[in-house]
């Protein structure tokens, strides 16, 4: 069986198949060798095998990688996770930043506002803050991803 411009011809000799491929300056390829009879199709191999390596080429994902802190935090731990966040974004990658609040900490979630500042004025450079700070339950969440401030 051949197959010419998406069109199903029938059965052909291979020598005739060749000579038709040959005339229209393409190659002749063997789509489905188990078959009764094997069905070849008239095609540019090369074009064929350019766009088969383009679809399988692997596609950088964006990953979205977790940083969490607390609200008593130090300075150098926070320095920390800031160059932790700095290498994440760097890779291309967004950091989800989760402060957790545990019984009375509840209480006093402006101190926890107050780490989220101090931690984007540490974070300075090529970064954009995608969802600012926000008090969900017992948490706060901030994402950041790589950009343009």
């Amino acid at each position: 069986m051949i197959d010419v411009d998406g069109a199903q011809v029938g059965v052909i000799p291979t020598r005739d198949a060749l000579k038709l491929a040959e005339e229209r300056g393409f190659d002749l390829v063997e789509v489905a060798p188990n078959s009764a009879p094997p069905v070849c199709k008239i095609m540019d191999f090369g074009k064929y095998k350019y766009q088969l390596s383009k679809k399988h080429t692997a596609k950088k994902t964006i990953d979205v990688k977790e940083i969490k802190i607390r609200p008593q935090i130090g300075d150098h731990d926070l320095q920390l996770k800031v160059r932790n966040i700095r290498r994440f974004l760097d890779d291309g990658n967004k950091a989800k930043v989760i402060m957790f609040f545990r019984g009375r900490e509840m209480a006093r979630t402006d101190l926890g506002m107050k780490v989220f500042e101090k931690l984007t004025q540490l974070l300075e450079g090529k970064f954009s803050v995608e969802h600012t700070p926000k008090l969900e339950g017992n948490h706060i969440t901030m994402v950041i991803g790589p950009g343009v401030k």
